[in-house]
């Protein structure tokens, strides 16, 4: 049984949904409305299954759109490498490096590494999902990147986790705070000040929860909020204080919030790579992984 579908219907689908509708859709990829309609039956026909909700204000996913999405994604990609290395062939090499990134780890180490990279592999372009940890998990797990980095693992089986930098949690606080002027803090410290912490949906929340009940810590918040730029900004204003990786806090210069490592005990987050068992990388992402394995391992300063 014979699958018939070009590259332009996954190219008419990934609009549609992209741009959100058929009007922008036809318009960005230069066909009539007839046109992509038909581009989109063909492939819905092929796979057996409508992908797209039409309504007369929006056009939205159905379950198996959902499903597909990520897997069309990946198949442009890839056919659009192999377009491009055939363009290239012989002394050139190209190619496209797909990974998802928890944020804080693609704002502080990722593009320094991808610098290195690129010096000696200019025309390898990068694609990075900067995804929470759930979402970079999923990501993984769907084949729409080639691996991750991540604070957790796969707890299925079917994806590896290979440590790369411990990440201490400390305080956030404001320079003229009275917690300010300690060198290092215990948990006790932190009682009786405003405490802002990220949601309980959050990865880090859930690895700081887990390692303060071991040792019978409860730290009572005074705000609750989804991404920690937005506790750094309440910090800065003087409404509290903030426990957040190290990785997520501003550097040493800052002119407003200082940091302050916790002692006894020091909790902390691993930052791992997390990839697909049995299943081999492109020889880019391989080259890329092995640099990057090369370059981060070990505890972060500070």
């Amino acid at each position: 049984m014979s699958i018939n579908f070009e590259a332009l219907d996954l190219r008419a689908f990934i609009s549609v949904v992209e741009l959100g509708g058929f009007h922008r859709a036809a318009e960005a990829l230069n066909m009539s409305q007839p046109a992509l309609s038909w581009r989109i039956q063909r492939l819905e026909s092929a796979v057996g299954a409508a992908l797209l909700e039409r309504t007369t204000r929006r056009v939205a996913l159905t379950m198996v759109g959902r499903e597909m999405l990520p897997l069309v994604r990946r198949m442009l990609d890839e056919f659009d490498s192999s377009i491009f290395a055939m363009r290239d062939l012989g002394s050139r090499r190209a190619g496209l490096i797909a990974l998802a990134c928890v944020p804080t780890a693609a704002f502080y180490f990722l593009p320094s590494v991808i610098a290195r990279f690129q010096a000696q592999y200019p025309n390898i372009r990068f694609r990075i999902l900067d995804l929470s940890a759930n979402d970079g998990l999923e990501a993984v797990a769907r084949g729409e990147v080639e691996f991750g980095i991540n604070l957790i693992g796969g707890s299925d089986g079917e994806l590896s986790f290979e440590p790369l930098i411990d990440d201490p949690f400390v305080l956030a606080c404001r320079h003229d705070h009275a917690l300010a002027g300690k060198s290092s803090l215990g948990w006790a410290d932190l009682e009786g000040h405003p405490l802002v912490t990220v949601s309980r949906s959050s990865g880090n929340r859930a690895i700081l929860d887990a390692a303060l009940v071991k040792i019978g810590v409860r730290l009572d918040w005074s705000f609750e909020v989804t991404h920690l730029s937005t506790s750094l900004g309440l910090v800065e204003a003087g409404l509290g204080i903030s426990v957040l990786p190290k990785l997520a806090t501003p550097g040493e210069n800052h002119p407003i919030i200082v940091t302050r490592p916790i002692r006894d005990p020091e909790v902390s987050r691993t930052i791992g790579v997390v990839r697909r068992r049995g299943v081999k990388l492109a020889p880019a992402a391989e080259r890329f992984l092995e640099m990057l394995l090369g370059t981060w391992r070990g505890p972060v300063s500070g």
